[in-house]
């Protein structure tokens, strides 16, 4: 009989249960906004408990996905900035003593990475790097088939790297990664191009990422220059990942996933420019395999991949 996982993610803005199989298959899942922690853990308790017994199955593991900070040794919750209130909750202690099944925690960045990994446009690969660039910008790292934390899960958060002395911020950071390629970076970039633009443009007074985007594909002179300037600044990021870390796969989600037209000639550009070329010619950049459905798949994944671990 198949293996179940159950996944848990808490987001800032809302939270989800998910019940999958080994092979893939999406068996249930139910969102809803995030609260305290007292009652928003309780109500993931209570959903995945009338998922489990809906769909009268046993579960193998448990997999919960947070922002950062966590321990995920510890199994606790350390007051990411979305989540406040949220400290030292003790979440994998939680859910494996409701279940009495193994639980395992992790951030958010390493389960996409884990995803992709398991189910998306990583399979078959060793070494592969997935980015987040949506709200924020960060990746989770795989390494030799493994995913590497870091001393105390703090690897991967390329959003914090300084690609300019002055810039667009991000990670309270001016210049920063985060600053130039993520949702809020781009509607920083486009805040600026739109008050010193003289020509004509689709854009309102105050763009986010999505009228950029939107107007980028309606061949928006200035849209296209704000995305130019995210994906110069994106190929330098690559740039040193592929240099540090010799991927086989560099996997982009969000709006990259959604606007690669628009990122992909500059940023291949800089990194013909860039990136040691031995390192570039083994390294594929794509989209995520999963799109949208990637929540559905990433603290299963946790699950999924840490129970291999023990064997």
């Amino acid at each position: 009989m198949e293996k179940t996982y159950l996944g848990i993610d808490i987001g800032g803005t809302k939270c989800a249960v998910c019940l999958g199989t080994d092979s893939g298959k999406i068996l249930g899942k139910i969102q809803f906004p995030t609260a305290d922690p007292t009652s928003t853990v309780q109500r993931l308790l209570d959903e995945a408990k009338n998922m489990v017994e809906k769909a009268g199955v046993k579960i193998t593991a448990i997999g919960i996905s947070c922002g950062s900070p966590l321990d995920p040794d510890k199994g606790i919750i350390q007051e990411p900035p979305n989540l406040p209130g949220w400290k030292d909750v003790q979440v994998v202690k939680i859910f494996k003593d409701a279940f009495g099944a193994p639980a395992f925690l992790d951030n958010d960045a390493n389960a996409g990475a884990l995803a992709e990994y398991e189910f998306g446009a990583g399979r078959g690969f060793k070494n592969v790097i997935f980015i987040t660039f949506g709200t924020g910008c960060g990746s989770g790292l795989i390494l030799d088939g493994r995913i590497y934390r870091g001393t105390n899960c703090n690897a991967g958060e390329i959003g914090h790297m300084r690609l300019a002395p002055d810039g667009p911020v991000g990670y309270h950071k001016k210049g920063s990664m985060e600053g130039f390629c993520s949702g809020g970076g781009i509607a920083q970039i486009a805040a600026v191009e739109r008050a010193k633009f003289k020509g004509k443009t689709s854009l309102p007074e105050k763009p986010n990422a999505k009228d950029v985007g939107d107007a980028a594909d309606q061949g928006d002179e200035l849209a296209i220059k704000i995305m130019d300037i995210s994906a110069e600044k994106l190929g330098h990021g690559l740039a040193i990942l592929i240099d540090l870390f010799n991927p086989e796969r560099i996997i982009i989600g969000s709006i990259f996933s959604r606007s690669e037209r628009h990122f992909r000639k500059e940023m291949d550009r800089i990194l013909s420019e860039e990136a040691l070329p031995q390192s570039l010619s083994v390294c594929k950049i794509v989209p995520s395999g999963l799109g949208n459905s990637i929540g559905d798949y990433a603290a299963i994944s946790i699950a999924r991949y840490s129970m291999s671990q023990l064997a």
